[in-house]
């Protein structure tokens, strides 16, 4: 490690989809490098870029988890957590509106609602927060936020003055009131933590380019495309083209009318988490996710922590379940070097299963080439 920094290792790895948790990459990651180098000094701060995972960085970085009931993306009551600290709450709007909310092998791409995130961010506003930070990603909804809105005091209502459906619905949208919005969202500071810039509408758009991840057949991206224009032209069309407006299936829209501010999720992240003061203390950075690859790049936990820790001076290297990044491309990111646990075991049915495992081994591979 370099002189005149910290001579900690700082672990600041993003989750293993599917396999581990951040936190436990994190304590697999710290397990190892202690059983290499005694008497070293580890800190764990698992990270998260907004998607599924935020709401578990937050706690296990000291804010305290609540839960309570809301609707799923279907309509079905389930129990979503979000997180606090101080004045600042963590809503994860994957906690209620998320993919991994559907039965499995259902989609809803034209019914599915963000009311339950809604509902989240009514519970986070009863707890006395003045500053919510909303994340965004791993959404099974394309519904604008109009769900989530409505559950906030607005109504949306068709030619009759009947409420639209979410989704595809919204196409047949005549009037939006939000005189009913929750008054305490005008004096609370809502950041909108996403990694996606898309506008609402268009072929780059919420509906074009994620309907197909959440179901939405070509006509039906379509259709969803329409329902969003209408949405838009009726409330502000302004705001369709701002970035993140089109970021999980346009609840980023929704948010910006809220008067959210935009942020890349990951920037979000390491503020609220404190890697800033972490990093203070670290002379080595260890960071990573399940795959290192082009979407890495784009936003990501791996490539959030590595820009902020090559600003600081530090060294950087990244753990990694799969890399297809040449070092050339690591390098630019501000990673030295990457670790894949595929080095170690070539099946990725067994990779996955033994991820905890052949991350300490992994761990002490990094210690004998940056810690000795």
């Amino acid at each position: 490690m370099r002189d005149g920094v910290g001579r900690g290792v700082l672990v600041a790895p993003d989750k293993f989809k599917g396999s581990l948790t951040a936190a436990e990459v994190a304590a697999h990651v710290a397990a190892g490098l202690r059983r290499a180098v005694p008497g070293i000094t580890v800190e764990t701060l698992p990270v998260a870029d907004g998607g599924d995972g935020t709401v578990d960085a937050a706690v296990a970085a000291g804010f305290e988890r609540r839960e309570v009931t809301v609707a799923g993306p279907l309509g079905h009551p389930v129990t979503a957590a979000f997180a606090v600290r101080g004045d600042t709450a963590v809503v994860e709007m994957a906690e209620a509106s998320g993919l991994r909310r559907l039965p499995a092998g259902t989609f809803a791409p034209l019914t599915a609602s963000t009311h339950g995130s809604g509902e989240l961010l009514r519970a986070a506003l009863d707890t006395g927060a003045r500053t919510v930070v909303l994340g965004v990603g791993g959404s099974a909804t394309t519904d604008g936020g109009a769900g989530m809105l409505t559950a906030l005091g607005a109504r949306f209502l068709d030619e009759r003055g009947e409420p639209v459906g979410p989704g595809g619905g919204l196409a047949d949208l005549a009037e939006a009131d939000l005189t009913g919005l929750d008054p305490r969202l005008a004096s609370v500071e809502l950041i909108l933590a996403g990694d996606v810039d898309n506008p609402l509408t268009g072929p780059h758009g919420a509906a074009a380019v994620y309907g197909p991840q959440k179901g939405a057949s070509p006509a039906e991206a379509t259709l969803l495309d329409d329902a969003l224009t209408r949405f838009a032209a009726v409330l502000a069309p302004g705001l369709a083209d701002r970035p993140g407006a089109g970021a999980a299936g346009g609840v980023g829209y929704a948010a910006l009318l809220l008067g959210a501010r935009f942020r890349a999720g990951i920037e979000v992240m390491l503020d609220v988490l404190g890697f800033a003061e972490a990093l203070a203390r670290a002379g080595l950075v260890i960071t990573g996710e399940g795959a290192l690859d082009e979407q890495t790049l784009h936003g990501k936990a791996p490539a959030g922590v590595a820009a902020a820790a090559r600003a600081a001076g530090r060294e950087v290297v990244a753990v990694c379940g799969r890399l297809t990044l040449p070092p050339e491309t690591l390098h630019r990111a501000g990673i030295a070097a990457a670790y894949p646990l595929t080095a170690l075991e070539p099946d990725p049915a067994t990779c996955m299963a033994q991820a905890g495992p052949l991350l300490e081994q992994v761990a002490s591979r990094i210690a004998e080439r940056h810690l000795t």
